[in-house]
């Protein structure tokens, strides 16, 4: 027999029986029904099948739509299976599929400029169109691109096959090759526009889903399944996890729970007891109605009742025995939870927290406190319904605990590193505040933590959750440096290529942007937008790569995924003693924006602009190279001492002498000094110390202004060089290549730094890894004048590491230029300046091609 179902109506209920299933209001009506444990498994289009692994994609159409179980009268014993309900409804499963909200096609496109009729391959996915010449360049940059939202609408032409597309900043004027496919193009069109304009919020958003899973969607006796997810106030079903657009939503503020009526058109089937309970409570929360409706835990009601008493301070229900600390231990979870299997770890994660508690932090063992925290923090990460249960949980346990007690403050010391790492949902985020607030008193220890995780809340709603677990430097600092003293608890040395650096402090969700406007404004230099600069990470492996950040990222996630990586390529080694380099250094550069460069990106540019000198990635003879190294010197150490005529052995020799050989190490060719013999290597001394001394007297900002002067009259001053390998068959003939990105394009020089061939970004289709090599596809003009082009594809053997480095080098410049071009939201690497989310693997394999 069917256990008793539940369903969620909207007043009043509309009529049903318009025959599009994906509209919002085909969940007017939603009936959430468990299935018995020996039924529920022959259901083809159960969650149940699902679970047996059957793919959606394989279920056909026949047993995606299945006759749902509910569809027999309740009061037959169900022993004749082959008693099948008759289909109420004329829709079937072809008609509600993806098909309704994709499609692709050929259309004619009135040209903007040249008002002439091209015909293009449209695809509308995802809520835009996509244009190309045709359906074979699809994996080249679409023509344009069309945005679609609650702004656009659809207005029929005086023709019969052609139709406008009216969006915020454009009309598209586009024509059909029949009537027919001019109706399809309409109907689906309309649909998004129908499902957008439904949608109060994003749907998009960044809120995290209070539930969601698979769930059976039944309508007029055709089930389907679907993924579910509650959003804040507002349920949205959709096809897969990946679809942007749901198929349709409901608004719980305009909805109640109740018990099923009879002969409800539309409703779900939830597959286990435990995933019921969980849909029913957080529905009903979202819906309002939980005062009257008997849902939830002892100590989810309880929170339901403070809630209903606007959080009272003087209420009784605070100090509860439910909601207060209990010395014994937690037989069953405090919140509703959709399996078996997470209410086993909840009670896990409970005894984790009680090992973390009671044992007495001390320096020697501080590694055991850490590895408890990062083990129980990342069991929340990956399953975030057991968030709500870790916060109520620690504010159980410290809830009228006895002040002054160890155990007490290792648990408000957890609660710090929960909050800036994620937060609980809906009322239970209230409940937390509420805790807080009750807590927050600067005079008393507990309440300094109080306070702190206060800020830490409300950081965390401003910049969003984390996505690793602590590190092990997080975890140390909030354990022993008491971190309520400081609004930034956190630190960490900021690397500079003139070997100088800067402390730099941060909290538990600073980004690298906000990290970087700290930085900038202490060493007064312009935001990375402007000066191109940008913040790296050495590679946990030890080898000579690096990474850059991207401005979103959380400083303290970077920190955790360099750690976890350390620990994953070196097992039980450095264990606390090696930790993330940093280093802020130019990575684009543009003769647009030298104009503004402050004193200290000079400084630092001409720094950086040395080392590539000092590794032959820059073009100087002999002479210049000695020229630029005495430059640097003057910079670097002042002017040259030189040592009197009478005492040649005296100190000041000796230390010009160090001086000297200390510049010819860091400031000259390597490449130039490695065949010399002892001989040439003092004469080499001389000419330096000559071509020094005469730079007495001159400051370093003016020396530092002279080397960039010399080294921009460089044409590819700024550019990046990678060391590469034709693959034949190739038009470059040389064996080995510099391969140098610049604003400009993709330079091909040969090792004697001599440009071969440059590739403007205009003429680039595609690039990036393929296979084990670099790919770049370009298109050019085969003779002046000529109209025709010609499509050429080079290979580059290089090491996998500087592959992505140069594809998302190129990226970035590309994307400088076109902030709005659609390419970098369709790639598979997405961001393109991701680089820290290689972590930990470190084997780099780009997905190529990288498509543009």
């Amino acid at each position: 027999m069917f256990q008793k179902a539940t369903q969620i109506s909207s007043v009043p209920l509309p009529d049903d029986d318009s025959g599009s299933e994906d509209d919002s209001s085909s969940l007017a009506s939603l009936r959430t029904s468990i299935l018995s444990p020996e039924r529920k498994g022959s259901i083809p289009g159960s969650p149940r099948a699902v679970k047996r692994g059957v793919s959606m994609s394989s279920i056909s159409s026949e047993s995606d739509y299945a006759i749902p179980p509910d569809a027999y009268s309740l009061d037959s014993d169900y022993s004749e299976p082959e008693h099948k309900v008759q289909r109420t409804s004329s829709y079937s499963c072809e008609s509600t599929g993806p098909e309704m909200l994709e499609k692709s096609g050929y259309l004619l496109k009135m040209g903007s400029q040249v008002k002439a009729w091209k015909r293009r391959w449209f695809i509308l996915r995802n809520g835009e169109i996509l244009y190309y010449k045709s359906p074979s360049d699809v994996i080249r940059k679409p023509q344009g691109q069309i945005e679609l939202n609650s702004f656009c609408s659809i207005v029929r032409g005086e023709g019969a096959q052609t139709f406008q597309l009216i969006t915020e900043k454009k009309t598209f004027y586009l024509t059909a090759d029949s009537p027919n496919i001019l109706e399809e193009w309409i109907r689906v069109l309309q649909n998004i526009l129908k499902v957008q304009a439904s949608s109060p919020v994003p749907v998009e958003t960044t809120t995290k889903p209070t539930s969601r899973g698979w769930l059976t969607k039944v309508k007029h006796g055709h089930s389907k399944l679907v993924w579910c997810s509650l959003v804040g106030k507002a349920f949205y079903y959709h096809r897969n996890q990946e679809d942007k657009l749901p198929l349709g939503q409901l608004q719980m503020r305009e909805a109640s729970v109740q018990e099923p009526r009879e002969q409800s058109p539309t409703y779900l089937l939830i597959g286990t007891k435990q995933e019921k309970e969980t849909w029913l409570y957080h529905l009903t929360v979202a819906a309002g109605s939980s005062a009257n409706f008997k849902v939830g835990t002892e100590y989810e009601q309880l929170i339901g009742k403070l809630l209903d008493a606007e959080g009272d301070p003087e209420s009784f229900l605070w100090r509860g025995e439910a909601l207060s600390f209990c010395k014994e231990g937690l037989r069953s979870p405090l919140t509703t939870l959709p399996s078996e299997a997470l209410q086993t770890e909840a009670l896990k994660l409970f005894k984790s927290c009680q090992l973390f508690i009671n044992v007495l932090v001390e320096s020697p063992s501080v590694d055991y406190h850490t590895s408890l925290a990062q083990n129980a923090l990342q069991v929340c990460l990956t399953h975030p319904e057991l968030q709500n249960e870790m916060y109520c949980q620690l504010i159980r346990q410290t809830n009228g605990r006895t002040p002054h007690n160890h155990s007490l403050t290792q648990c408000w010391q957890l609660l710090s590193l929960c909050v800036a790492l994620f937060l609980p949902q809906q009322h239970f985020l209230w409940y937390l505040r509420q805790y807080l607030q009750r807590n927050a008193d600067p005079r008393s220890e507990v309440g300094k933590y109080a306070v702190y995780c206060q800020r830490s809340v409300e950081r965390t709603l401003q910049n969003g959750e984390r996505e690793a677990k602590p590190s092990r430097m997080e975890i140390v600092s909030i354990l022993l440096r008491n971190p309520y003293h400081h609004s930034l608890p956190f630190s960490i040395p900021v690397h500079f290529t003139n070997n100088t650096y800067q402390v730099v402090g941060f909290d538990g969700s600073t980004t690298v942007e906000e990290f970087l406007n700290t930085l900038n404004q202490r060493i007064c230099m312009r935001k990375p937008q402007l000066s191109g600069f940008a913040l790296f990470t050495d590679d946990p492996s030890g080898k000579d790569l690096e990474h850059c950040l991207q401005p979103s990222a959380k400083i303290c996630d970077v920190i955790s995924k360099w750690e976890q990586a350390l620990k994953e390529l070196h097992p039980g080694k450095n264990e606390g003693t090696r930790i993330v380099r940093l280093t802020y250094k130019s990575r684009l550069c543009f003769r647009a924006q030298v104009k503004g460069e402050t004193e200290r990106e000079r400084l630092l540019l001409a720094y950086q602009v040395n080392d590539e000198v000092q590794q032959g990635h820059f073009p100087v003879n002999k002479e210049l190279a000695l020229e630029v190294a005495a430059l640097m010197a003057q910079v670097e150490h002042g002017d040259l001492e030189r040592p009197a005529v009478s005492s040649p052995s005296s100190s000041p020799q000796s230390k010009s002498q160090l001086s000297l050989l200390q510049a010819l190490e860091r400031f000259y060719p390597k490449r130039y000094k490695q065949d010399c013999s002892s001989e040439q290597l003092r004469d080499l001394t001389e000419r330096l110390a000559t071509k020094w001394s005469l730079l007495r007297g001159c400051s370093a900002s003016e020396c530092v202004r002279i080397y960039l002067t010399v080294a921009r009259k460089w044409p590819l001053f700024g550019a990046r060089l990678f060391s590469a390998k034709p693959v034949p068959p190739s038009p470059v003939e040389q064996s080995q290549v510099w391969l140098a990105v610049n604003e400009d394009g993709l330079c091909v020089l040969d090792y004697t730094m001599h440009t071969l061939v440059t590739y403007s970004y205009q003429c680039v289709i595609t690039f990036g890894g393929c296979r084990d090599d670099f790919m770049v596809v370009v298109s050019q003009q085969r003779e002046p004048g000529v109209g025709k082009k010609s499509v050429e594809k080079l290979l580059f053997g290089m090491v996998k590491p500087k592959i992505l480095e140069l594809t998302l080098l190129m990226a970035s410049y590309i994307n400088h230029w076109n902030p709005n071009l659609p390419s970098a939201a369709h790639q598979p690497l997405g961001h393109w300046d991701v680089d820290s989310r290689h972590f930990p693997a470190m084997n780099y394999t780009t997905k190529g091609p990288t498509l543009l």
